[in-house]
């Protein structure tokens, strides 16, 4: 073989082996973006895996564990590091008072034999000991009989070809040609509306007092009532338009005739006073959705501040300032803290800074300071906790997994800033909008009662008449007497032209009839 034939021979084999190493190269490469996609995937799958088991954590501890956001004693909280110089609060003991306006009845309770054990002589009286027991008698029910005496003209029946006969008129009613008395209204409504008995209980309960009355009937009497008293609520509505600051919220309702699907959900809308408003006015408002366009139309016309939750539908809304609630946000770190056991740390720290600002505002309450007090002290100590808590938030938005419960809960509150930090621009505003949870919590409850209203008409009856519950419990006012006057003021007070102040319930002055 001649040394040109052998070269000839090595550099083929050489090109194969380059050949065979670019291969292998290739192959190499291949495998190393494989096991770089298996890394990945394995690191998508475990932060997957974490958000899971994040979730079935807190769903066990919303299900199973306490339901309060109260921090349990014993808790180290920096916003808490003084002592309070107050001393501790103890329960009064001994036996409740009974109030005066009770009727009393006397039981006497004396010695059949008075011969003295000792002597055998006669003992006299020297006293007594006295006790009070509750009694109760359930649904007393009774009727009220309309007599409407008939008059007639003697001298027209002797001399005129005719005579009129005139009926003494009677008061008019709620719902005319009916045997619902206010009494009985008022009963039914209270008994619905404020203490969240379902109307099938209701027909039991006077079932048993000896009166049958069917559900239809008092479904009926509950719709003419919140048809009865809508002209009253709508003069509340332009009397709440009309304040400083207003609060909103809402709630899901089902209507079984309310579109084509009946197991859709519509929506019980919230609006009320702000929490330092003298005449407190709430008012629930029934809308088929939740839209923009559902609260648009009931603040059409007013101006300034609301107090909401991050539902976007409640910004840019001509004339309206939204305002955040801190109680939202930290129900977001609470989440996070009973989800994830790996950024305790950081949601602690995020509540530590919620806590302080929560501290301030019960300052303000307990020495009851003025708006413009309250305005001053929150420039004057919320304002640098804010600034530090937003340095916080901006330096950790980026340490932690965006779908994680703390990352979500960073997220809102980075997002939400602009308006969670509007409530220390005025004294009126509140840190928070509880004050509207606490009013939509009773159609909550009544709801799991209940369970759907099944037409429009009875929804909207519903948000009448929880109006004036509402209304009546932030005023501190019986609801069953409040709606007793209205049912018997009301009929005859039907005009378009009435504004209804003197019904208001700051200007009411119910005379109870406790017997």
């Amino acid at each position: 073989m001649t040394d040109d034939t052998h070269l000839l021979t090595l550099q083929n084999q050489l090109a194969q082996m380059q050949a065979q190493i670019e291969a292998l190269e290739s192959e190499k490469q291949s495998w190393q973006t494989e096991k770089e996609a298996f890394k990945e995937d394995k690191v998508e799958m475990q932060t997957r895996i974490d958000h899971l088991l994040a979730e079935l954590k807190l769903s066990k501890s919303q299900k199973y564990g306490r339901k309060s956001e109260k921090a349990p004693r014993g808790t180290f909280n920096e916003a808490e590091q003084h002592k309070t110089s107050e001393a501790p609060q103890h329960h009064k003991k001994g036996k409740q008072l009974l109030a005066e306006h009770f009727e009393r009845e006397e039981v006497e309770h004396t010695l059949t034999e008075l011969a003295c054990t000792c002597c055998g002589e006669q003992m006299h009286h020297c006293g007594s000991e006295d006790s009070e027991q509750v009694k109760i008698i359930p649904a007393k029910i009774s009727v009220i009989k309309h007599k409407q005496f008939k008059y007639a003209c003697r001298h027209c029946e002797h001399e005129e070809l005719s005579s009129k006969i005139i009926t003494a008129p009677k008061p008019a009613q709620p719902i005319p040609g009916s045997m619902a008395s206010p009494e009985a209204l008022s009963a039914v409504v209270t008994a619905k509306y404020c203490d969240a008995l379902p109307l099938y209980r209701l027909v039991d309960i006077f079932e048993r007092g000896g009166l049958s009355l069917s559900r239809g009937t008092l479904a009926n009497w509950c719709i003419k009532a919140g048809n009865l008293i809508k002209p009253l609520v709508k003069a509340m509505q332009r009397h709440l338009l009309g304040e400083h600051s207003l609060c909103a919220d809402e709630t899901r309702v089902q209507v079984l005739d309310e579109g084509e699907n009946p197991s859709s959900n519509s929506q019980m809308w919230v609006y009320r006073s702000n929490e330092v408003s003298k005449q407190v006015v709430v008012i629930y408002d029934y809308q088929a959705g939740r839209s923009r366009a559902c609260a648009e139309e009931f603040l059409a016309g007013y101006q300034g501040y609301l107090q909401c939750d991050g539902y976007s539908v409640y910004e840019g809304i001509e004339g309206v300032i939204p305002v955040g609630c801190w109680a939202h946000a930290r129900r977001k770190y609470d989440e996070a803290l009973k989800a994830e056991s790996k950024n305790k740390g950081r949601a602690h720290k995020a509540i530590s800074f919620i806590s302080q600002l929560y501290k301030i505002e019960t300052q303000a309450k307990n020495k009851k300071l003025s708006p413009q007090a309250r305005y001053q002290l929150r420039q004057e100590k919320a304002l640098p906790i804010l600034t530090k808590f937003k340095v916080w938030l901006d330096e950790t938005s980026d340490k932690v997994t965006a779908g994680s419960y703390i990352g979500k809960a960073i997220k809102y509150n980075v997002n939400q800033w602009h308006k969670l930090i509007r409530y220390v621009e005025d004294g009126h505003l509140g840190i928070d909008n509880n004050i509207t949870e606490r009013d939509i919590r009773p159609f909550t409850t009544g709801r799991k009662n209940w369970l759907f209203s099944k037409s429009i008409n009875g929804a909207q009856a519903s948000a009448t008449l929880y109006s004036i519950v509402m209304t009546c419990r932030a005023n501190d006012i019986n609801p069953y007497y409040y709606f007793q006057h209205l049912f018997k003021i009301l009929p005859a007070r039907q005009s378009d032209d009435d504004d209804f102040t003197d019904l208001m319930p700051w200007n009411v002055q119910l005379d109870f009839d406790y017997s």
